[in-house]
């Protein structure tokens, strides 16, 4: 059975940190596109972060220089370290991958994705 499973939500305060963990099983992540997605209540999912298993990494505006997308290929896995979080991050958090990905930050170009983990941040 091919899952993602998203870990490591919570609440925090404002200016906190928080490391997300998606596990893939049943599944490789080869050579392809692995993202960070979030939607928080009433809009649309964005993308966050993605990494392609050659190393590059692209970021949304909203978060350059605060949070982090990293990969471990031995453990399947792939992480998003948040930095200086603020309550406009909070979102439940899904990782998705997929072989075909033409825009990394697109969610429409990824079938594969978690349920999710929610991500609290009080001002």
């Amino acid at each position: 059975q091919v899952r993602l499973m998203e870990t490591g939500g919570g609440s925090v305060q404002s200016g906190g940190s928080l490391r997300l963990s998606c596990a893939a099983s049943g599944y490789t992540y080869s050579n392809h596109w692995k993202g960070w997605f979030r939607q928080a209540p009433g809009k649309e999912r964005e993308g966050v972060a993605a990494i392609h298993n050659n190393g590059n990494t692209t970021y949304g505006d909203s978060v350059k220089g605060r949070f982090t997308i990293s990969q471990d290929n031995a453990k399947n896995t792939l992480y998003l370290l948040m930095n200086s979080l603020k309550p406009e991050d909070t979102a439940m958090y899904s990782c998705a991958a997929d072989p075909t990905v033409r825009c990394p930050l697109s969610r429409s170009d990824y079938n594969l994705w978690g349920q999710g983990t929610q991500v609290t941040v009080s001002s």
